[in-house]
C-alpha cells in the first residue's frame, strides 16, 4: 500500500510522538532550526490524519534509510489463539441448579457441547472468558423462572440468542456481532417465565489491566515527550537573555 492509499485514516498519539521524535533528532543534527522545529511540531501534535502527518518530515531521512519515516499501513493487531481453546471432551460441567440459591461457572473450566441450567428464586453465572470450549459451537439451555442466568461472553465469540420468554426475556444485545476467525460460537436457548437470562460481553480482569497499564504508559512516555521538547526552548530563551 502506497502514502497516498490512506491519507485519512486516523494518526494515533503513538504515530504523533513518532514524528515529534524525528523532528527532535532533526533539531539536535542541524536540519531545522528552532523556528522550523516550533512549527513542525505544533503542526504534529495538530494532525489528526496520516494525509495531514507524513508530509511534516517527507524531506527528513530516517535513521539509516531513505524516503517518508512515516508509514501509512497499519498492520492488523494479532487476535488471540482461538484454536488453542478448543480442546474437546466433554467438559468439566454439563449442568447447573439453583432453587433459593446460586451457582457459577467461572474462571478455567471446559464449556461442553451442551449445558443445561435451572433457577428458581435463583441465580446462576455462566463465565466463559477464560474457559476452553469442547467444540467450535456449544449450546447452553437456561431455563428460568422467577431467577435468572448471566451469560459472559469475551470479545470476538459470536452469540446467538434463540430461547423464549413469558413475562421474562432473553437479552439480545450482543446478537449480531460478527466472530473472529476460529472463534467459537456460543448458542443461548431455553425458557424464561417471570425471569431473564442476560448476555454479556466483557473482557478479562487480566486484559483490562493490561490495557490500563498500555494507556499509562502511552500518558508517559507522551508527557517525557513534552519534557524533552521544552528543554531546547528554555535553553534557547536562556540564550537570548
Amino acid at each position: 500500500m502506497t502514502d497516498d492509499a490512506v491519507p485519512d485514516l486516523r494518526a494515533s498519539d503513538a504515530d504523533r510522538e513518532q514524528v515529534a521524535g524525528i523532528l527532535r533528532d532533526a533539531l539536535a543534527e542541524g536540519r531545522l532550526d528552532m523556528e522550523e522545529f516550533e512549527e513542525r511540531l505544533d503542526a504534529t501534535y495538530k494532525a489528526r490524519t496520516y494525509g495531514e502527518l507524513a508530509p511534516i518530515t517527507r524531506d527528513l531521512p530516517a535513521p539509516g534509510v531513505t524516503g517518508p519515516p512515516v508509514s501509512l499501513t497499519k498492520d492488523p493487531a494479532a487476535g488471540p489463539d482461538w484454536s488453542g481453546r478448543i480442546v474437546g471432551g466433554e467438559g468439566s460441567s454439563t449442568w447447573a441448579v439453583a432453587v433459593m440459591s446460586g451457582f457459577q461457572r467461572k474462571g478455567r473450566w471446559t464449556m461442553p457441547r451442551r449445558f443445561t441450567c435451572f433457577a428458581f428464586w435463583g441465580g446462576g453465572e455462566i463465565d466463559l472468558r477464560e474457559a476452553d470450549f469442547a467444540d467450535r459451537e456449544v449450546e447452553i439451555n437456561a431455563i428460568a423462572i422467577m431467577g435468572g442466568v448471566d451469560v459472559i461472553v469475551p470479545p470476538g465469540v459470536e452469540v446467538v440468542v434463540r430461547g423464549i420468554g413469558i413475562m421474562g426475556g432473553f437479552d439480545h444485545r450482543e446478537e449480531g456481532v460478527p466472530g473472529e476467525p476460529g472463534a467459537p460460537r456460543v448458542v443461548v436457548t431455553g425458557f424464561a417465565f417471570w425471569g431473564g437470562v442476560g448476555v454479556q460481553r466483557k473482557l478479562t480482569r487480566a486484559e483490562k489491566l493490561r490495557i490500563r497499564e498500555e494507556r499509562r504508559q502511552e500518558k508517559l512516555e507522551r508527557r517525557e515527550g513534552r519534557r524533552e521538547l521544552d528543554e531546547p526552548r528554555r535553553r534557547n530563551s536562556h540564550g537570548e537573555h
